[in-house]
């Protein structure tokens, strides 16, 4: 007998140790997270600040209001704004007993722990109340590795019974309907009433409300529009709990559920509004200064509540302009890219193309994730349902499938377009694609791609600043560099101009590859990455000859601070767009400079040659539409950009206070312009700008901008350019001089740039295609 009560008291003993054991790790466990052992928790402060929480505002550099930032930056309503039933509703369905405890539901505590915690068992649920959920809402879950679930469930029971101190039920009820996910990209009861059935949230039906809380057991598996049929069940549920708990009678319950599921679904974006875009990189920049600077109290500001004010460089109107002509050309490139390849597109008709693209989608992954068949994920993707689609005809809610909508937007030309002021640096105005709803990776600043020809102006610099002479004439005939893989660079479009021998000048302008590539041998290579580094150029460039031509992948914030130099005396600057930031108050707490690099990228010399290049380019050369299509007298230095295969089309347009740099092409690497005559800079890219200029033209406010002249050259720099740009046949030798090789003519002060017009002017005599065909198919 006593033998046998031995192993139970020793199992006994094992278990109480084991018992306290466990309860003393979740002790310690929690006192670890309330004691902020993985990371801050708001403090009372905090949490009081947010019912007198102020929107931060961002301004452009004229004080007009661009954009706000406020919790979730989505529609708040008042208490009194929300039906009485879609409260019931939600305390039915979410938290039964919300009026009866203080943050946590002790009843369901257990569950939570054991399941939760413990087990590991993400699926439990049952366990968050109202004010825990509003608590995770507010402040996002953070990862802590296998430690995540349990960290943020502790978390948010410590931060849930702090908010019930800081506010009355009611309040949490609020904030709670203003900042909850609803699906399909929308926050907030006001926000989703009007996406889902185009009205307030005080116009709600009962059925209507049981539909909307019912979502927030999970958004997009009860989507109503996704998952009609699914999403009437759930309804019913939600009907069933208010029942459940005396909010509604049987009839009540009854008449609700007979009512069809019929939606008013309308697309609406709060991205909407000038330079969306520009906004959204100040609240990225702004988020990493909030969270490493504090206000005099101790605590880190807030972007959302803090009520910021946000100064900006953005010209308002200069922006508006931009978007104004991206809009007008995007629109009408995208149908004559459309139209090029008809029928035979190859987001019609490539396979493979579109089955990598259908493999990308988040809901393939996470269906394939889940052990679905191919056969059955393509099935599923295959499910037709209401969703917006942009068009440029105007946004459309349209019945289709997901594979339907990503066919659809693979098809697309996006663009990047930014503008700063040369000399300082500040952002004028930013475009970062075609819709920031649905295209919203900013291909300013995000986006690396072959830069083309726009590269060519760095390999002519490193040519000047090692000593080549830029009246040395090279011979656009091809060259196969045994070397490299037997490469032979091509020229683009004006196949004829194999036999011409050009200057600098003249291959700049006129953008001839064979010539780059010769130049970039004389400049040598490692000169020309070193030149690219010195101005600003972080991008890894690979070490070939083809960087001549522009193979190498660069963003186009790094190509605008490179080109800066050129008017800016050599130096270049970093483009900045936040001049200061006020508090609430209206105190200064944050002063913004340029950043000018005080060193010279190159010489002084270097940079009159460059810019007198550059505006032969505008005048006579790849970009001279500028002229005679849009009639522009500017003072202005260009350079077009096309890449391999049509890709990429790129074009800079300089003035001596403006420089824009603007970029088009498609997201997938795979799909590109039919021709070179639609996909060249000069067609893809250069009409943007040529638009915008002619409103700015169009505007007094910009004549400071638009009648700003560039300083005439040294007369130095003039003689070292008066050659020929282009010769042929030898003609121009005999024309010249009856010496074997051509001198530079030489200008004294008085005519020296009407001299300078007549050799540019010249040269164009000998090429072998009439301004016609020129205006054709322009290279670059």
């Amino acid at each position: 007998m006593t033998k046998s009560r031995k192993p139970k008291r020793k199992l006994l003993k094992w278990g109480l140790r084991i018992l306290i054991f466990g309860i003393s790790a979740i002790l310690l466990f929690y006192f670890s997270v309330y004691l902020q052992v993985w990371g801050p928790l708001p403090n009372q402060n905090q949490l009081t600040e947010i019912r007198q929480s102020k929107a931060s505002e961002v301004y452009a550099s004229n004080g007009k209001l661009i954009g706000k930032f406020y919790i979730f930056d989505r529609q708040p309503i008042n208490y009194d704004e929300i039906p009485q039933h879609l409260i019931e509703a939600l305390i039915a369905t979410e938290d039964a007993r919300f009026y009866d405890h203080k943050g946590i539901d002790n009843r369901s505590l257990l569950r939570v722990i054991f399941k939760s915690l413990l087990l590991q068992d993400e699926s439990s649920g049952g366990g968050s109340t109202i004010s825990q959920q509003l608590a995770k809402n507010l402040f996002p879950r953070k990862n802590h590795g296998i430690f995540s679930m349990p960290v943020n469930k502790t978390r948010e029971a410590i931060i849930a019974t702090r908010l019930e101190k800081a506010y009355t039920k009611e309040e949490i009820i609020t904030l709670y309907l203003n900042t909850v996910p609803f699906g399909d990209n929308t926050f907030g009861i006001e926000s989703a009433a009007g996406k889902f059935y185009s009205k307030k949230a005080r116009e709600l039906t009962l059925a209507e409300s049981a539909v909307l809380i019912g979502m927030l057991k999970a958004s997009h598996l009860y989507n109503p529009r996704v998952f009609p049929e699914r999403s009437k069940t759930r309804r019913d549920v939600v009907l069933n709990q208010m029942s459940r708990y005396g909010y509604l009678t049987a009839e009540e319950v009854s008449i609700a559920k007979s009512q069809k599921l019929q939606l008013s679904y309308r697309g609406f974006s709060h991205e909407d509004g000038l330079a969306p875009y520009f906004r959204e990189q100040v609240r990225k920049t702004l988020e990493s200064w909030t969270a490493n600077n504090k206000n005099e109290q101790g605590d880190a500001y807030n972007l959302y509540t803090s009520g910021l004010k946000i100064y900006t460089t953005l010209d308002y109107d200069m922006q508006r302009m931009a978007e104004e002509a991206m809009t007008e050309h995007m629109s009408k490139l995208q149908t004559d890219f459309e139209e090029s390849y008809g029928k035979n597109a190859p987001w019609l008709k490539n396979a493979a193309l579109i089955e990598s693209t259908i493999e990308k989608l988040p809901k393939y992954k996470a269906l394939k994730a889940s052990g679905r068949t191919k056969k059955q994920i393509m099935d599923s993707l295959a499910v037709k349902y209401e969703m917006e689609l942009f068009d440029w005809s105007g946004k459309k809610v349209v019945k289709a499938s997901p594979i339907d909508s990503a066919i659809h937007y693979l098809k697309f030309l996006n663009t990047g377009m930014l503008s700063i002021d040369p000399r300082s640096g500040a952002v004028k105005s930013w475009i970062g694609g075609i819709d920031f709803e649905h295209f919203q990776y900013d291909h300013v600043n995000q986006a690396k791609r072959q830069v083309g020809s726009t590269f060519k102006p760095i390999v002519y610099t490193a040519a000047l600043e090692a000593g080549v002479d830029p009246c040395k004439h090279y011979s656009a005939q091809q060259v196969t560099y045994t070397n490299y893989d037997n490469w032979t660079p091509t020229n683009s479009g004006d196949e004829g101009n194999y036999d011409l021998n050009y200057s600098m000048k003249g291959a700049l302008s006129n953008s001839v590859n064979t010539v780059a590539v010769k130049v970039l041998e004389d400049a040598g290579l490692e000169n020309v990455i070193g030149q690219a580094q010195r101005m600003g150029i972080t991008s890894n460039m690979p070490q070939v000859p083809s960087i001549a031509l522009g193979t190498a992948e660069i963003s186009l914030i790094e190509m605008i601070e490179a080109y800066s130099s050129y008017v800016n005396s050599s130096r270049t600057v970093k483009p900045y767009f936040i001049t200061s930031i006020e508090d609430s108050r209206g105190e200064l707490i944050a002063e913004f400079k340029p950043e000018v690099n005080e060193d010279q990228a190159f010489s002084e010399a270097t940079r009159q040659s460059i810019i007198e290049m550059l505006k032969a380019t505008v005048d006579e050369g790849t970009a001279s539409r500028l002229r005679w299509k849009y009639g522009l007298s500017n003072d202005i230095a260009g350079k077009t950009g096309t890449t391999q295969s049509n890709k990429d089309g790129w074009f800079v347009g300089i003035t001596p206070k403006l420089l824009t740099i603007t970029w088009v092409g498609v997201d997938d690497h795979r799909i590109g312009f039919r021709t070179t005559n639609m996909g060249q800079g000069a067609n893809s890219a250069l009409p943007i700008y040529g638009l915008m200029m002619q409103k700015m033209n169009a505007d007094k406010n910009f004549n400071s901008i638009t009648r700003a002249k560039f300083p005439p050259p040294s007369i130095e720099v003039l003689n070292q350019l008066g050659c020929q740009p282009i010769q042929e046949d030898g003609f121009l030798k005999r024309l010249f001089t009856n010496d074997e090789k051509p001198k530079p003519m030489k200008f004294d002060n008085k005519a020296a740039e009407e001299k300078e017009g007549i050799f540019s002017k010249i040269g164009n005599l000998f090429k072998r295609k009439d301004k016609k065909e020129k205006k054709k198919n322009g290279g670059g």
